[in-house]
């Protein structure tokens, strides 16, 4: 099989926005509202959860009962401190922007891809540009958000495209995970945490200056012997 680069699949937030601080501020101000305090530890393991998988991450490190009703009115918490946070313009991942000018000028199909519930990532396409996606999956939108593999896979359907055609874009592991499992080659560009390397993914210090042939090469780290 001659796989040859199809798509574009971008994570969000720490990706092409600046964003994971700004859940830095809405989760540490969740862990006051529970009265305790949020470590470190439980914020970067928090770093690309879905949303039911981050409140168990928070209510299990605080040291907290997971009660149904509590982690729903913690949730809710969540969602308005974070709707008030991204109210105003989010700032931008270096050469995120022009990255998606690139591949738009290319005419490769791109679609996001995010675990943030679409009532929030509403407010990153404000700032990032419906224009430059062709399709958009988030994580209350799938069964299962990251690791799982169903938002990369539900990108993928609504572009028309096989999963091994398509390179995603994400910085952290849990993102990384997620598009090896639906079979997608994996750019990593880390943000707020460490990503592990591994031989079959692509990693770079930024966005900036990334070009089509960048991508044609982070498939063919995934695919070797199925390039021409």
């Amino acid at each position: 099989m001659n796989t040859r680069l199809a798509g574009v699949l971008w994570d969000m937030d720490g990706t092409l926005l600046d964003s994971e601080k700004l859940w830095d501020i809405a989760v540490r101000d969740l862990a006051v509202e529970l009265g305790s305090e949020m470590t470190d530890e439980i914020r970067r393991s928090l770093i690309g959860a879905s949303g039911p998988n981050a409140l168990r991450i928070v209510f299990t490190g605080l040291g907290l009962d997971p009660d149904p009703e509590a982690m729903r009115a913690a949730g809710g918490f969540l969602e308005r401190r974070v709707t008030e946070l991204m109210a105003e313009p989010i700032p931008w991942r270096p050469g995120a922007k022009d990255a998606l000018a690139m591949v738009r000028a290319a005419g490769l199909p791109s679609a996001l891809v995010t675990n943030t519930k679409r009532s929030l990532a509403e407010f990153g396409l404000d700032t990032l540009g419906r224009e430059y996606f062709d399709a958009s999956v988030c994580g209350d939108e799938v069964p299962h958000g990251k690791p799982d593999p169903a938002v990369y896979l539900r990108a993928a359907e609504l572009l028309g495209l096989d999963p091994k055609t398509c390179v995603a874009v994400e910085d952290s592991p849990t993102g990384a995970a997620s598009a090896e499992a639906a079979g997608c080659a994996v750019l990593v560009v880390p943000c707020e945490i460490a990503v592990p390397e591994a031989p079959t993914r692509s990693q770079r210090d930024s966005l900036v200056a990334l070009s089509v042939t960048d991508l044609h090469d982070v498939l063919r780290t995934r695919y070797p012997l199925d390039q021409a």
